[in-house]
């Protein structure tokens, strides 16, 4: 077990909801984290480019990826309304932002891949989204 998924597991008690799935949870985490990496890298490769729609929705996107990554790791702070909102405002923006980036795919290898870490990560927070819909209660 790794040391971040030890960590989410000891706040599990610190959680207002009681049966969520830890281990979707990191692994929403953790496709949030690759989303955020592969975004920077793919938008540092546009410098000077004429490609200033797809630099800046993948600087978005890296931002609002390392937001919602940083939400789920403070488990006890966790309200259930906003962090439906931040779920469907990522897998929203990831959607665009891969959308985008596949328009680059063949003159940029990093656009197929940020393309890519993007889907995963909004299909990670559909599951984190529909794991909540049946784990907390509605406020």
């Amino acid at each position: 077990m790794n040391m971040a998924m030890q960590m989410m597991e000891s706040h599990q008690k610190d959680m207002p909801v009681q049966g969520m799935d830890m281990a979707m949870m990191q692994d929403c985490i953790e496709a949030c984290s690759a989303c955020e990496q592969a975004c920077t890298m793919c938008s540092s490769t546009m410098t000077g480019e004429d490609m200033s729609m797809c630099m800046n929705m993948c600087m978005n996107t890296a931002d609002i990826c390392g937001t919602m990554m940083r939400m789920m790791m403070r488990p006890a702070g966790m309200h259930r309304e906003s962090m439906m909102a931040m779920l469907q405002a990522t897998m929203t923006m990831c959607m665009a932002c891969a959308d985008e980036c596949m328009n680059h795919k063949d003159m940029h290898a990093d656009c197929a891949m940020c393309a890519e870490a993007c889907r995963q990560c909004a299909m990670a927070c559909q599951k984190m989204m529909d794991a909540m819909n049946g784990a907390m209660p509605m406020a």
